[in-house]
């Protein structure tokens, strides 16, 4: 081997690079958090009409996982919602590739009852029909590819909040009361604020009542203090003094 076929070997080896090294780490740990018995679809014509299959060697196996996959234990749910979504993968020239996207979709998704099945189901039509509309009649109807985007995004809203619905959440808040106060623990309803003439009115009416003197309970046992113009006739104390004498 001549020195010129050497250096090109040399040259065609790729160094990975730190970017392509991350790139790849993230992959392995995904697929290993994603490692699970899975199943794909297997389409063959029988005559000219499509004959869907599971692409696993254990036909029972492979019902399992796609019951698995779609969240259901019911076979009529299983084969109507695979008719749906191989006829709404059917308008593309591969079939089966088709069909294995829309369910990499709903996997994706990882519904977790029937109703999410179906609405993953639905999620991944509106993204081809989508997808669809960008590469062939975008530019015709741009408000049908308008609605279309506004659809896939409301039904990502409404699996959130359906999702959010089923979950019962419980907030633990630490808690600390000074010494003399309360705590208060349910609802509690603010009263609405006041206007400046209604809180100024408020106290005005407090400081005049602050102002005024209580009023004084008539006590028996205080003896009435005499007047400077009284005469001494009237002070109970000189006619005592004259009745010692």
């Amino acid at each position: 081997m001549s020195e010129r076929t050497k250096t090109t070997e040399e040259k065609a080896v790729h160094k990975i690079t730190a970017a392509e090294c991350a790139a790849l780490q993230k992959y392995l740990a995904r697929h290993k958090a994603k490692a699970k018995p899975s199943v794909r679809f297997k389409v063959s014509k029988n005559g000219s009409v499509p004959q869907i299959e599971f692409d696993h060697p254990d036909k029972l196996v492979g019902g399992a996982l796609l019951m698995d996959a779609l969240a259901t234990a019911d076979e009529d749910f299983l084969n109507g919602i695979v008719d749906q979504i191989a006829s709404a993968s059917a308008h593309g020239q591969d079939i089966e590739r088709g069909l294995n996207f829309m369910l990499s979709v709903i996997k994706g998704i990882e519904p977790r009852d029937q109703l999410e099945a179906m609405l993953a189901a639905q999620m991944a039509a509106v993204h081809v029909a989508t997808m669809t509309f960008a590469r062939d009649l975008a530019p015709v109807n741009i408000s049908a590819f308008n609605k279309l985007t506004r659809t896939f995004a409301m039904q990502m809203e409404a699996l959130k909040r359906y999702r959010s619905g089923a979950e019962q959440k419980v907030t633990l808040q630490h808690v600390s009361v000074a010494e003399g106060g309360q705590a208060i623990v349910g609802n509690v309803t603010q009263a609405p604020r006041e206007n400046g003439q209604e809180k100024a009115a408020q106290e005005k009416a407090a400081q005049e009542k602050a102002a005024t003197p209580p009023p004084t309970r008539p006590d028996t046992n205080v003896v009435p203090m005499p007047s400077m113009g009284e005469s001494k006739e009237h002070d109970p104390l000189a006619v005592r003094r004259k009745s010692n004498k």
